[in-house]
């Protein structure tokens, strides 16, 4: 990929004849839409929201007339034509015409596009792919998700499993900008940044912050990263500073249970968080071994059986249920209350019924949905 080159327009148009090669945008020109290979066959190529333009945009932070492009020399020089909200190359805002290459990541506004030129020969300098949303296209919008702290609480409600009366919802993340809508699409570019970390403190901020103005104050379960056990000065730093935002609202800090790896390390972090008025459950119980005896170290409130145990759970299969039963009790012998995650199906729902479960979540009761 080309670096990004600044260059003065009037050095640059000693000639418009246009090259043999043929330049296309890749994109879609709405938020919604599929992927298209647009040529750039007009003198200028003017991108915009306005009707009328080479390239009509969908996107609302689009200005009318947005940007233009030229090949200049057997090259495409791309101008910003003082939009509100900017256009980026390869993530670098730009103030003057510059030119740009093959696979370069152009962004209008949020609207993103890759640069292909395809050569007389008919072959493609590079491979048109299929998606957009690649892996240099997730990191350039992640820098602009946490900069604008771009993410969408949802909250996934969770009940009684007797009654199926709500008691409160776990804060779920959702990003707002193309291409990191899922939470697994955010922490994917994360990882890539050595990012996971200030990405899982942005998501619990701003799902308290949104949801402590829900009614009827629900209790709110947070969740953490793995790696934030590694820094444990840093997550209790964190963890008070989102209760004094909080201020009154119940909380319940989630822990994966593989993230339990040093027993007295939780033993002071449960300290520091019940100081904070923090309660704590330990999140997909069972989903490698079900390790109670480090998890007493620290006794959580509530302890999240994995969905991979409750899928497909049916009454009348008895040696699963046999065992399940077993685990239940031992969690609830501790004055632990066990919760059923993923239940899909009235069947899944009256298997943990029969099994005692204290609480259920999953799309049986409720899908993650904005406040």
């Amino acid at each position: 990929m080309a670096s990004v080159d600044s260059v003065s327009l009037d050095s640059v148009r000693r000639s418009t004849s246009i090259s043999e090669d043929v330049w296309f945008l890749s994109g879609p020109t709405g938020p919604n839409d599929s992927l298209q290979h647009t040529p750039i066959d007009r003198q200028p190529f003017v991108v915009g929201r306005q009707s009328g333009t080479s390239m009509k945009l969908q996107f609302r932070t689009v200005s009318g007339n947005h940007a233009e492009l030229r090949i200049i020399d057997g090259r495409l020089v791309i101008r910003d034509l003082e939009s509100t909200n900017g256009t980026y190359v390869n993530g670098k805002r730009i103030t003057e015409p510059t030119i740009v290459s093959d696979e370069d990541l152009i962004h209008f506004a949020e609207a993103p596009f890759r640069i292909r030129r395809q050569s007389p020969t008919g072959m493609t300098a590079g491979t048109i792919s299929e998606n957009v949303c690649d892996q240099a296209l997730a990191l350039v919008q992640f820098d602009r998700l946490m900069n604008q702290r771009l993410v969408r609480p949802h909250f996934q409600p969770i009940v009684t499993l007797i009654g199926a009366r709500p008691i409160g919802y776990e804060i779920l993340g959702r990003g707002s900008v193309f291409g990191l809508e899922s939470v697994g699409a955010m922490f994917q570019a994360a990882e890539q940044l050595n990012l996971e970390v200030e990405l899982s403190r942005l998501l619990r901020w701003e799902g308290l912050r949104v949801g402590r103005e829900i009614p009827d104050q629900p209790v709110l379960f947070v969740n953490t990263h793995p790696k934030e056990m590694k820094d444990g000065p840093a997550l209790i730093d964190s963890l008070s500073k989102v209760r004094t935002m909080a201020s009154n609202t119940k909380i319940v800090l989630e822990i994966h249970e593989a993230a339990v790896t040093d027993p007295a390390f939780m033993r002071r972090l449960h300290a520091s968080i019940k100081d904070l008025d923090i309660k704590l459950a330990y999140d997909d119980f069972g989903a490698g071994q079900a390790r109670l005896a480090e998890l007493i170290e620290a006794r959580p409130e509530f302890v999240k059986f994995d969905i991979g145990l409750i899928r497909g759970l049916a009454v009348d299969d008895s040696h699963r249920m046999r065992m399940m039963q077993s685990l239940v009790k031992m969690v609830q012998d501790l004055d632990i209350a066990a919760l059923a995650e993923g239940i899909e199906t009235g069947e899944e729902a009256h298997a943990c019924q029969e099994l005692g479960f204290d609480l259920a979540q999953g799309y049986f009761y409720g899908r993650p949905a904005p406040a």
